[in-house]
């Protein structure tokens, strides 16, 4: 069923909820071994405070799992991300003051929520402005209470204004690095410091990058819904970039110290999978996901013992995630499964399962390879699709073929400043036994690099040409 546009955001497919609810239930059990003292039970202080502890990290464990679905459905109530999430800190505090003496509640999520929608309430009332958001938020927590069962009112909503609040913070009104802060801050949960640390960005610029991108959303009167139609697909390839540029962040970093960075890896996965669950017919979701899955079963195999990069090529195979390719290969093939076309994501997607299928690098299907980027480039053609395309045309038919590609990718205004460039020259070049020229390659790419373990990388492979030619003299082959 396709989501409704209408003015509420909700989605209408129940199920949908419940599963994504169900999911992060089972996943709060194990913070929830907590309850309030028994009545007439003596305190003791030591026990206090180790229940004290507890529940500090229950709520920990219960916030990081439960705040995206939280302020979504916040700012469903008040339209507005920034008061969203202030409702959701105070609720937070709340949690901390109460729990640890009155145990964890069986519903902890409705509990927040109920807790935060109390607390809209008080503020519109303040405000004395929205007396019609008062009276309708009023309504609802007064039906939910007369139904019998708040929490299970409460969290059948919370799924599909996760969706919402995706749609919002992805929203093409913002730049990119808003679009990448906004999502990392309220759907992934991360602090500002964190996000910082990730990007290798001040804390005070992502600080005011949140800050920007919150009120360039109100100022724009972003509607918070899940859009239909053709302006969903385009809002969803908003999100679709977004949840990948992170992904990419940390598989490969562009500055810093560290090649990977998984923590973002793991990230990105989460709000994939998550999107996956609330938006099930969607192939290009379930595309990016398979894409991801497989990227990352390389992790531990990218980076050498003291952090230094290992190419595809040289990779021990044995170091893959089987899990996690098992778990790409099954969301490629529920992509595949939905009809029609593939999108780009599933098409890279099933470029990453050659690799993954493969044994050995020597058992690379480098001509499928080919076939699936020449389809990628019909898609969604791009320089640096055409300069991937060549590794591909190289490893299928010769070092030749792929110069002859990249060569006419040198004039490219797109590339001018791209790392990757002069380093596949170099290496279709040295495989020509053109060590100069190679050498020369390798070096200028050292220098476009942000990333200290890859220009030595590249760095040390100008050396190891700079070696070739010096060898090819002495034996007079140069």
């Amino acid at each position: 069923m396709r989501p409704s546009s209408g003015s509420s955001g909700r989605l209408t497919t129940a199920g949908r909820s419940r599963s994504v609810r169900s999911s992060s239930s089972r996943a709060c059990e194990g913070a929830l071994a907590i309850g309030p003292r028994t009545a007439g039970t003596p305190e003791d202080p030591g026990r206090r405070d180790v229940a004290a502890k507890e529940a500090h990290r229950a709520i920990e464990a219960i916030w990081r799992i439960e705040s995206a679905r939280l302020i979504a459905g916040l700012a469903r109530v008040v339209g507005d991300i920034g008061t969203a999430e202030e409702l959701a800190q105070d609720a937070l505090v709340a949690a901390l003051e109460q729990w640890p003496a009155e145990g964890v509640p069986e519903r902890p999520a409705a509990w927040l929520m109920g807790t935060a929608k109390h607390r809209a309430i008080d503020l519109i009332r303040r405000r004395k402005t929205l007396e019609r958001k008062h009276e309708e938020i009023g309504r609802d927590v007064e039906r939910a209470h007369e139904a019998g069962d708040s929490g299970t009112a409460i969290e059948e909503e919370m799924g599909d204004d996760l969706l919402g609040l995706i749609f919002m913070a992805c929203h093409r009104v913002l730049a990119k690095d808003a679009r990448v802060a906004l999502t990392l801050r309220v759907l992934g949960g991360l602090t500002t410091e964190e996000i910082g640390r990730a990007f290798l960005v001040p804390v005070t610029t992502i600080a005011q990058r949140i800050v920007r991108a919150k009120r360039t959303l109100a100022e724009a009167d972003v509607r918070f819904d899940v859009p239909g139609g053709a302006e969903r697909a385009a809002r969803l390839a908003s999100v679709l970039e977004v949840i990948y540029l992170i992904f990419n962040e940390g598989y490969s970093a562009t500055a810093g110290t560290d090649w990977v960075r998984p923590a973002l890896c793991e990230e990105a996965l989460r709000l994939g999978r998550i999107l996956a669950e609330l938006a099930p017919t969607d192939p290009e979701v379930h595309g990016l996901v398979a894409l991801m899955e497989i990227q990352a079963s390389r992790l531990g195999a990218r980076v050498g013992p003291s952090g230094e990069p290992i190419l595809l090529l040289d990779q021990d195979r044995a170091r893959w995630d089987r899990l996690l390719i098992r778990r790409g290969l099954a969301a490629l093939e529920r992509a595949e499964q939905l009809g029609g076309a593939l999108g780009p994501y599933a098409m890279q997607a099933a470029i990453a399962a050659c690799h993954a299928r493969a044994t050995t690098a020597a058992e690379t299907d480098w001509p499928r390879i080919v076939a699936l980027y020449d389809a990628v480039a019909q898609l969604a053609p791009s320089p640096v699709v055409e300069l991937n395309r060549a590794v591909a045309v190289g490893m299928a038919f010769g070092p030749a073929a792929g110069l002859e590609i990249v060569d006419a990718l040198v004039a490219e205004p797109s590339l001018k400043s791209y790392y990757l460039l002069p380093a596949v020259r170099g290496d279709l070049l040295r495989k020509l036994g053109r060590s100069d020229e190679a050498r020369a390659e390798f070096e200028r790419s050292a220098s476009l690099t942000g990333n200290v373990r890859e220009r030595e990388l590249l760095q040390r492979r100008a050396a190891e040409c700079a070696a070739e030619r010096m060898t090819g003299l002495r034996h007079g082959t140069a």
